[in-house]
């Protein structure tokens, strides 16, 4: 399904048969929406699940003009307007977790729900370089000169020996990731900051690390938890896509978390 966001021609997906409480995956830089296939078709017999492609990834077009994350939370803002939800859980990946901090800073009445996995609270500035970097390798190479390296972080050896047709799904997404699309938010990821306007955040919050990622260390993800007040943090033994590696224990903590013991 398609809707214009912000002036962007935008892809989502919908389960809503249960006419549950709204629950909604943000997905990682070179992904897209089908990251969350196997958690969409374990929640979407209690919550209304909605999954979208963020500007340039996927079936959505690529922003004719440079972008903040804070423009891309503004996108899942008019998304969820034009869907009609009047708040959400939310769950992101990597990028896809900045965008949902962001969003629950801007909008905190709009978020039931915080789960942030593999993502860090803002870019070092010793860091921003190599985001530099790489937007300027992909617009010159392509997608295809990040692709084996980046596969390397995304999933363990071990994860990619036992699932080669997982691990070609997601390699044949981020190949046909736009180049533009990818650098732009590349651009966007150098620049992002919330770290200290965590603290003021009182959302329930559930921050997830990959023990073996090495893109976003577990230790960025643990003092992202840190400066949520009451945050819960989990470790999995995986690497930076640990909802795809660990598909059935990120579940299990997420429905657990969704469904806390009163």
């Amino acid at each position: 399904m398609q809707v214009t966001v912000n002036g962007i021609d935008t892809r989502y997906v919908l389960d809503d048969e249960s006419g549950g409480p709204w629950l909604t995956f943000v997905h990682q830089l070179g992904g897209d929406l089908s990251v969350w296939d196997q958690l969409a078709g374990h929640f979407r017999h209690q919550y209304t699940v909605m999954r979208y492609d963020v500007r340039g990834h996927g079936s959505t077009a690529v922003s004719p003009n440079p972008f903040s994350i804070a423009d891309l939370a503004a996108d899942l803002n008019t998304l969820l307007d034009a869907l009609g939800a009047t708040n959400t859980h939310l769950v992101g990946l990597s990028m896809g977790g900045m965008i949902a901090q962001r969003f629950a800073l801007d909008r905190p009445s709009r978020v039931a729900s915080l789960t942030l996995a593999d993502t860090a609270s803002r870019t070092p500035q010793d860091a921003r370089p190599m985001w530099e970097q790489r937007a300027a390798m992909v617009r010159r190479d392509g997608i295809a000169a990040i692709a084996d390296a980046t596969l390397d972080r995304w999933l363990t050896a071990d994860f990619r020996h036992r699932h080669p047709e997982a691990v070609e799904q997601i390699c044949d997404v981020l190949l046909r990731t736009s180049s533009e699309g990818y650098a732009m938010a590349c651009d966007a990821l150098r620049e992002f900051d919330a770290h200290e306007a965590l603290r003021d955040l009182r959302v329930r919050t559930l921050a997830v690390a990959g023990r073996h990622d090495t893109g976003t260390p577990p230790a960025a993800t643990k003092a992202l938890a840190d400066a949520i007040g009451g945050a819960q943090f989990e470790m999995l033994d995986a690497a930076h896509l640990a909802p795809v590696e660990e598909a059935h224990r990120f579940a299990a903590l997420l429905e657990t978390f969704l469904h806390p013991r009163v």
